[in-house]
Parts: structure tokens; sequence; C-alpha cells
């Protein structure tokens, strides 16, 4: 995808300034969440978090912590079992509704292997009834901003897998949602994959002006994309920080080897190593 620096930096910039200055209700408010399974396992326990428009918010963590519940209730995939969600300041009921629509990205691209490319990409718009005429545009768009025009005649055996999850963001990107969830997409990749999905993500945020919430376990990749981090422990799953990333607006290769990134990215790693200390404390009391 061509990298337009100027569009990116209004863009980012635009983005920053709604998610400072919003009076408004939040994306996503999440106050006193709780989950506790059938079988007594606490994934989460009292989570507050505040998501305003225009952020890039990336959920840090070890495996456990429950970040991926935590991102399956914004979906609405998952219930809490005491506090509450809310959507733009109400209920589930707001979602898809003009202005504020929400896609989901998950682990697996998840692709119908029977299916070109441009058919995945319309499954979301072909189960909401949208048309064929009005579908066929927006699919060659979301195609177009993952860089997969020359590819939706073809099935997804032969696409490589960095290709996968860029159809799988297309799909989503097909809704023309503006609050984008991702549930640690590109973990099974390969770094170089990996680091240019990465930058192509921070374009679409930047020219797309979505409020975007991403897991990962990843520090480099998390100071990379984010405008703030989120830092979450294990069992139970909670908050114990919420680091504001003040990078530059457009971000490339000279921000990953910037005395600034490396800052973050040990502030971040300090952040985790005490949390798991803490709690090999309370393990063993």
């Amino acid at each position: 995808m061509k990298r337009d620096d100027s569009s990116l930096l209004a863009g980012a910039q635009a983005g920053a300034r709604s998610a400072a200055q919003s009076d408004g209700p939040a994306v996503l408010y999440a106050n006193g969440v709780e989950k506790t399974y059938p079988n007594g396992t606490r994934a989460l326990d009292r989570v507050k978090l505040r998501i305003g428009r225009g952020e890039f918010v990336s959920l840090l963590g070890p495996s456990g912590c429950g970040k991926s519940t935590l991102l399956k209730m914004f979906a609405g995939l998952e219930s809490p079992s005491a506090g509450h969600v809310r959507w733009w300041g109400e209920g589930m009921a707001t979602v898809d509704t003009p202005g504020r629509t929400l896609a989901m990205v998950f682990q697996e691209a998840t692709l119908m292997p029977w299916a070109k490319v441009a058919a995945n990409v319309r499954l979301p718009l072909d189960l909401k009834g949208v048309p064929a005429e009005q579908a066929a545009p927006r699919v060659e768009a979301a195609l177009g901003m993952v860089g997969l025009s020359k590819f939706g005649h073809v099935y997804p055996r032969e696409l490589s897998g960095g290709m996968q999850m860029r159809a799988s963001i297309a799909r989503a990107l097909a809704t023309e949602p503006n609050l984008l969830l991702m549930d640690e997409p590109f973990g099974a990749l390969d770094e170089f994959t990996r680091n240019r999905l990465d930058a192509d993500l921070r374009d679409l945020w930047a020219l797309r002006d979505l409020t975007v919430v991403f897991v990962t376990h990843s520090i480099y990749e998390a100071v990379y994309l984010s405008s703030r981090v989120v830092v979450m422990a294990a069992r139970p799953g909670r908050v114990i920080a919420d680091v504001p990333i003040d990078g530059p607006a457009v971000r490339g290769d000279e921000f990953r080897i910037s005395p600034q990134f490396m800052g973050y990215c040990k502030q971040l790693s300090d952040l985790l190593v005490e949390a798991n200390a803490h709690h090999q404390e309370e393990r063993n009391a």
C-alpha cells in the first residue's frame, strides 16, 4: 500500500485530537468488569477502561491475563459476570447504527477455503443483506486498502499467510467500521511480515479515522502501533498500568530503533516483570 505521509500525518493528528478533546461518551467503556467461568476460573477482576474516539489502544500482557476475554466483551461475544460494558455511552443496541459500527479480526484469518477472496471479503455484507451492486465497490475498496486489489479472484490457498490476514482485515473493513477490534492477528507470522502489516495497519488507522483495540503479547508491536498501551497481569486478569505512547504521528523503521522506542519498551518490560514477580509471591504465600 502506497504511503502518503502528509495524509497520514493529518489523519493521525486528527485522531489524536478527537481522542484527547472528546467531551462526549467514550467509544468503549468498561466499568468494574469481572469474568468468572463456571469452573471457578476468574478471568477478569474489576477492569475499568475508557477508550476515546480515534485512539489506538493495545492490550498487552502474558497468556491468561484476560486480554482476549475483554476484547470479546467489547465485541459483544462475552458477557461480564459483574460490572458493565458500554458502547458510545449506551448499550449494545447502539452498535451497527449510523456512525457506530464495529468489526473484529481474529487470531486466524478464518477464510472460507471454497470461496474466492472477494467472496470472503463480501461475506459480512451478504449476511447483512447488502445488495450486490452496493457491496461490490465496498469490497473493491477494502481490497485496495490492504493491497489485494489484484487478488480478489483467487482462492485463499493461493495466498501467503500474511496475504490471508490482509484478506481477513479487508473483510472487516468492508463493513466500513469506525471501531476495529483485533485479537493478536499477526502473532503467527514471521517478523518481517508482521512488521510490514503493523506499518500498514497504522496507515489504515490514520487514514480511516478508526478507533482500534489491539491484543498482543509483543511489547515491540504494542509500542510501534499504539497511542496507549494498557498493561494487564494474570490470575485474575487486571489492568496494572495505562501508558501513553508519545511517538511520532507517522512511524517507520527509524522509530523502531530510536531511543524513545527503546525507552517505552523497557518501561513496559519492567512493568510486566514486576507484575509477574508479584504474582509468584502471591502463589508462594
